[in-house]
Parts: C-alpha cells; structure tokens; sequence
C-alpha cells in the first residue's frame, strides 16, 4: 500500500525550524505537485531550496529517512527541469516509488489544511503557525486549528466464496469496495452498518478489523473491515451513487491497475483467499 515505504523511515514529529540549501521543497499549483522523474532511480525527485532563485516562505513537515521536507506555502516559481504533476498521474504514470507517492500525499494533506487554516473560524483573524506544535493559532482569540483527519471506512462484504464489488457512478473508473465516511456519534462499527445498507441495502456481521491506511488526498485515515451477510443477499444498490454492486467470485475479481489503496489490498487478500 501507498504507506508501506520501507526500509525508508517516515518520521512527522514537528519541529519549527528553517530549511537549509539542501533541504526538499514540496510545492503545489492548482493542486499539482512539483516534481521530476529520474530515470535511473525510477523515483520522484523534490527540488531542493538552491534551486529555487527567490526567497520562500516554508515550513517544516516531515523527514524522510535523512532528508527534511518543507512546505512553500505561496510559490511562484517551478525550477528548472521540474513539472507540475497531479498525484493521479504519479500513481499511473510510474513517476514515482511508493516512497515519493506517499511524499506526494502527505504533503499534499498538509497543504490543503494550511490553505484552509488561514483565518481564524471563530473571529476571523488571521492565523500564525504555532512554534510548539502542528498547529494554526489566531493571535486575537487564542484558537487553536489542528490538522483535519477525515475517519473512513472500507468493507469488504463476504457472502461465501463471493464478495461485495462496486463501481462508482463516476470519478473513480475500477472496482471499489463499499466506503464512506464516519458520521457524528458513529462507531466505525456503526459506520460499517450504515454504508453498506446505504449502498447495497444489506445488513451484516461478524465485522472484523483489518487495517488502516492514510490517504491525504482526500484527507483521509481509512479504516478496513470484512464482514459477512446477515440474512438476506439480495443487493439494492444505490442508483444515485453507484452504477455497479454485485457479488463476485474470489477467482472472478479484477483488482485496481496499481497496489496502493487500501481497497484494492483488501480486494486482493480475498481474492487469494488469505483475507483475515
């Protein structure tokens, strides 16, 4: 999955300090991240600050084996020999290592918090990053904005030798699992219940956690589940979203064209026939 970087180590304790020279910049424009793909590591490359001719406003987000990353907050300039590109096309492309995807990703998280964060949403102030902790701070009211992390889930229904397969209406072109995010007073539990009657008009049981993945683009931590059909099978799906949920064989299942998402993991222990 996108976050299975090792041997690399992802550390994203906060620190407030300034970048060097040698630093990596993460910069976004109209959402595209700034990047080129090296041919002979088959990986992503960040530029480095030296590379930039003008000042920039940065900040620190997290480090990546020994190499620190920064956020611009407000670029202007893409260096030389560096391309705009959006984390879609990183992950189909073949422009980047799980390593410099999951780079993209989380730092494209914190970009959108950042840009969201700008103003106080209880006076309206402007807000100043805090020197202590990853956090935006309005200097009048003293509130205080932490990184939104959106809980969802991912479940991978099973009725037998078959599991629940979806397509959404539009967006997203491959099989899917049913997903949705946690409501208010929800459990995930709850949530698992829900969704699946929501989009399959099915009740279940016996769920069972499987694990977890952080997905920044949509600001996200999602949490997989399998469980089982509780009475009747019949599906009845919903035509508002989906326009495909049927149940498919294990030896039947086409997975997602690449092994990052949560779902397609889920997809793919099941159709093995080593899902938990």
């Amino acid at each position: 999955m996108i976050q299975d970087i090792k041997p690399a180590v992802f550390v994203n304790h906060y620190e407030s300090r300034m970048h060097t020279e040698n630093d990596r910049i993460c910069l976004f424009m109209d959402g595209k991240i700034c990047i080129k793909a090296d041919s002979v590591s088959g990986d992503a490359v960040y530029p480095l600050r030296r590379e930039f001719s003008g000042n920039a406003d940065t900040i620190y987000i997290f480090t990546i084996d020994d190499e620190n990353y920064y956020l611009q907050l407000y670029p202007d300039e893409v260096p030389d020999g560096y391309g705009l590109y959006s984390l879609h096309e990183m992950r189909t492309m073949g422009l980047a290592s799980n390593k410099g995807i999951f780079a993209a990703y989380s730092a494209f998280h914190l970009w959108k918090w950042y840009s969201t964060s700008r103003f106080c949403g209880s006076c309206g102030e402007k807000t100043v990053p805090d020197t202590d902790e990853r956090a935006m701070v309005c200097p009048a009211c003293g509130n205080r904005i932490y990184p939104r992390i959106n809980p969802a889930v991912i479940v991978g229904v099973k009725n037998g030798e078959r599991i629940l397969l979806t397509k959404y209406k539009s967006g997203f072109a491959h099989n899917a699992l049913v997903a949705g995010f946690v409501e208010f007073g929800e459990t995930l539990e709850d949530t698992v219940r829900r969704e699946v009657m929501e989009e399959a008009g099915i009740r279940v049981k016996n769920i069972k956690y499987f694990g977890s993945q952080p997905w920044g683009i949509a600001l996200d931590l999602l949490a997989g589940f399998y469980c089982e059909v509780a009475g009747d099978d019949t599906i009845h799906m919903d035509r508002s979203e989906l326009k495909y949920a049927e149940w498919v064989n294990r030896e039947d299942i086409i997975l997602q064209p690449s092994g990052h998402s949560l779902t397609n993991e889920m997809m793919k222990r099941f159709k093995e026939g080593i899902e938990k």
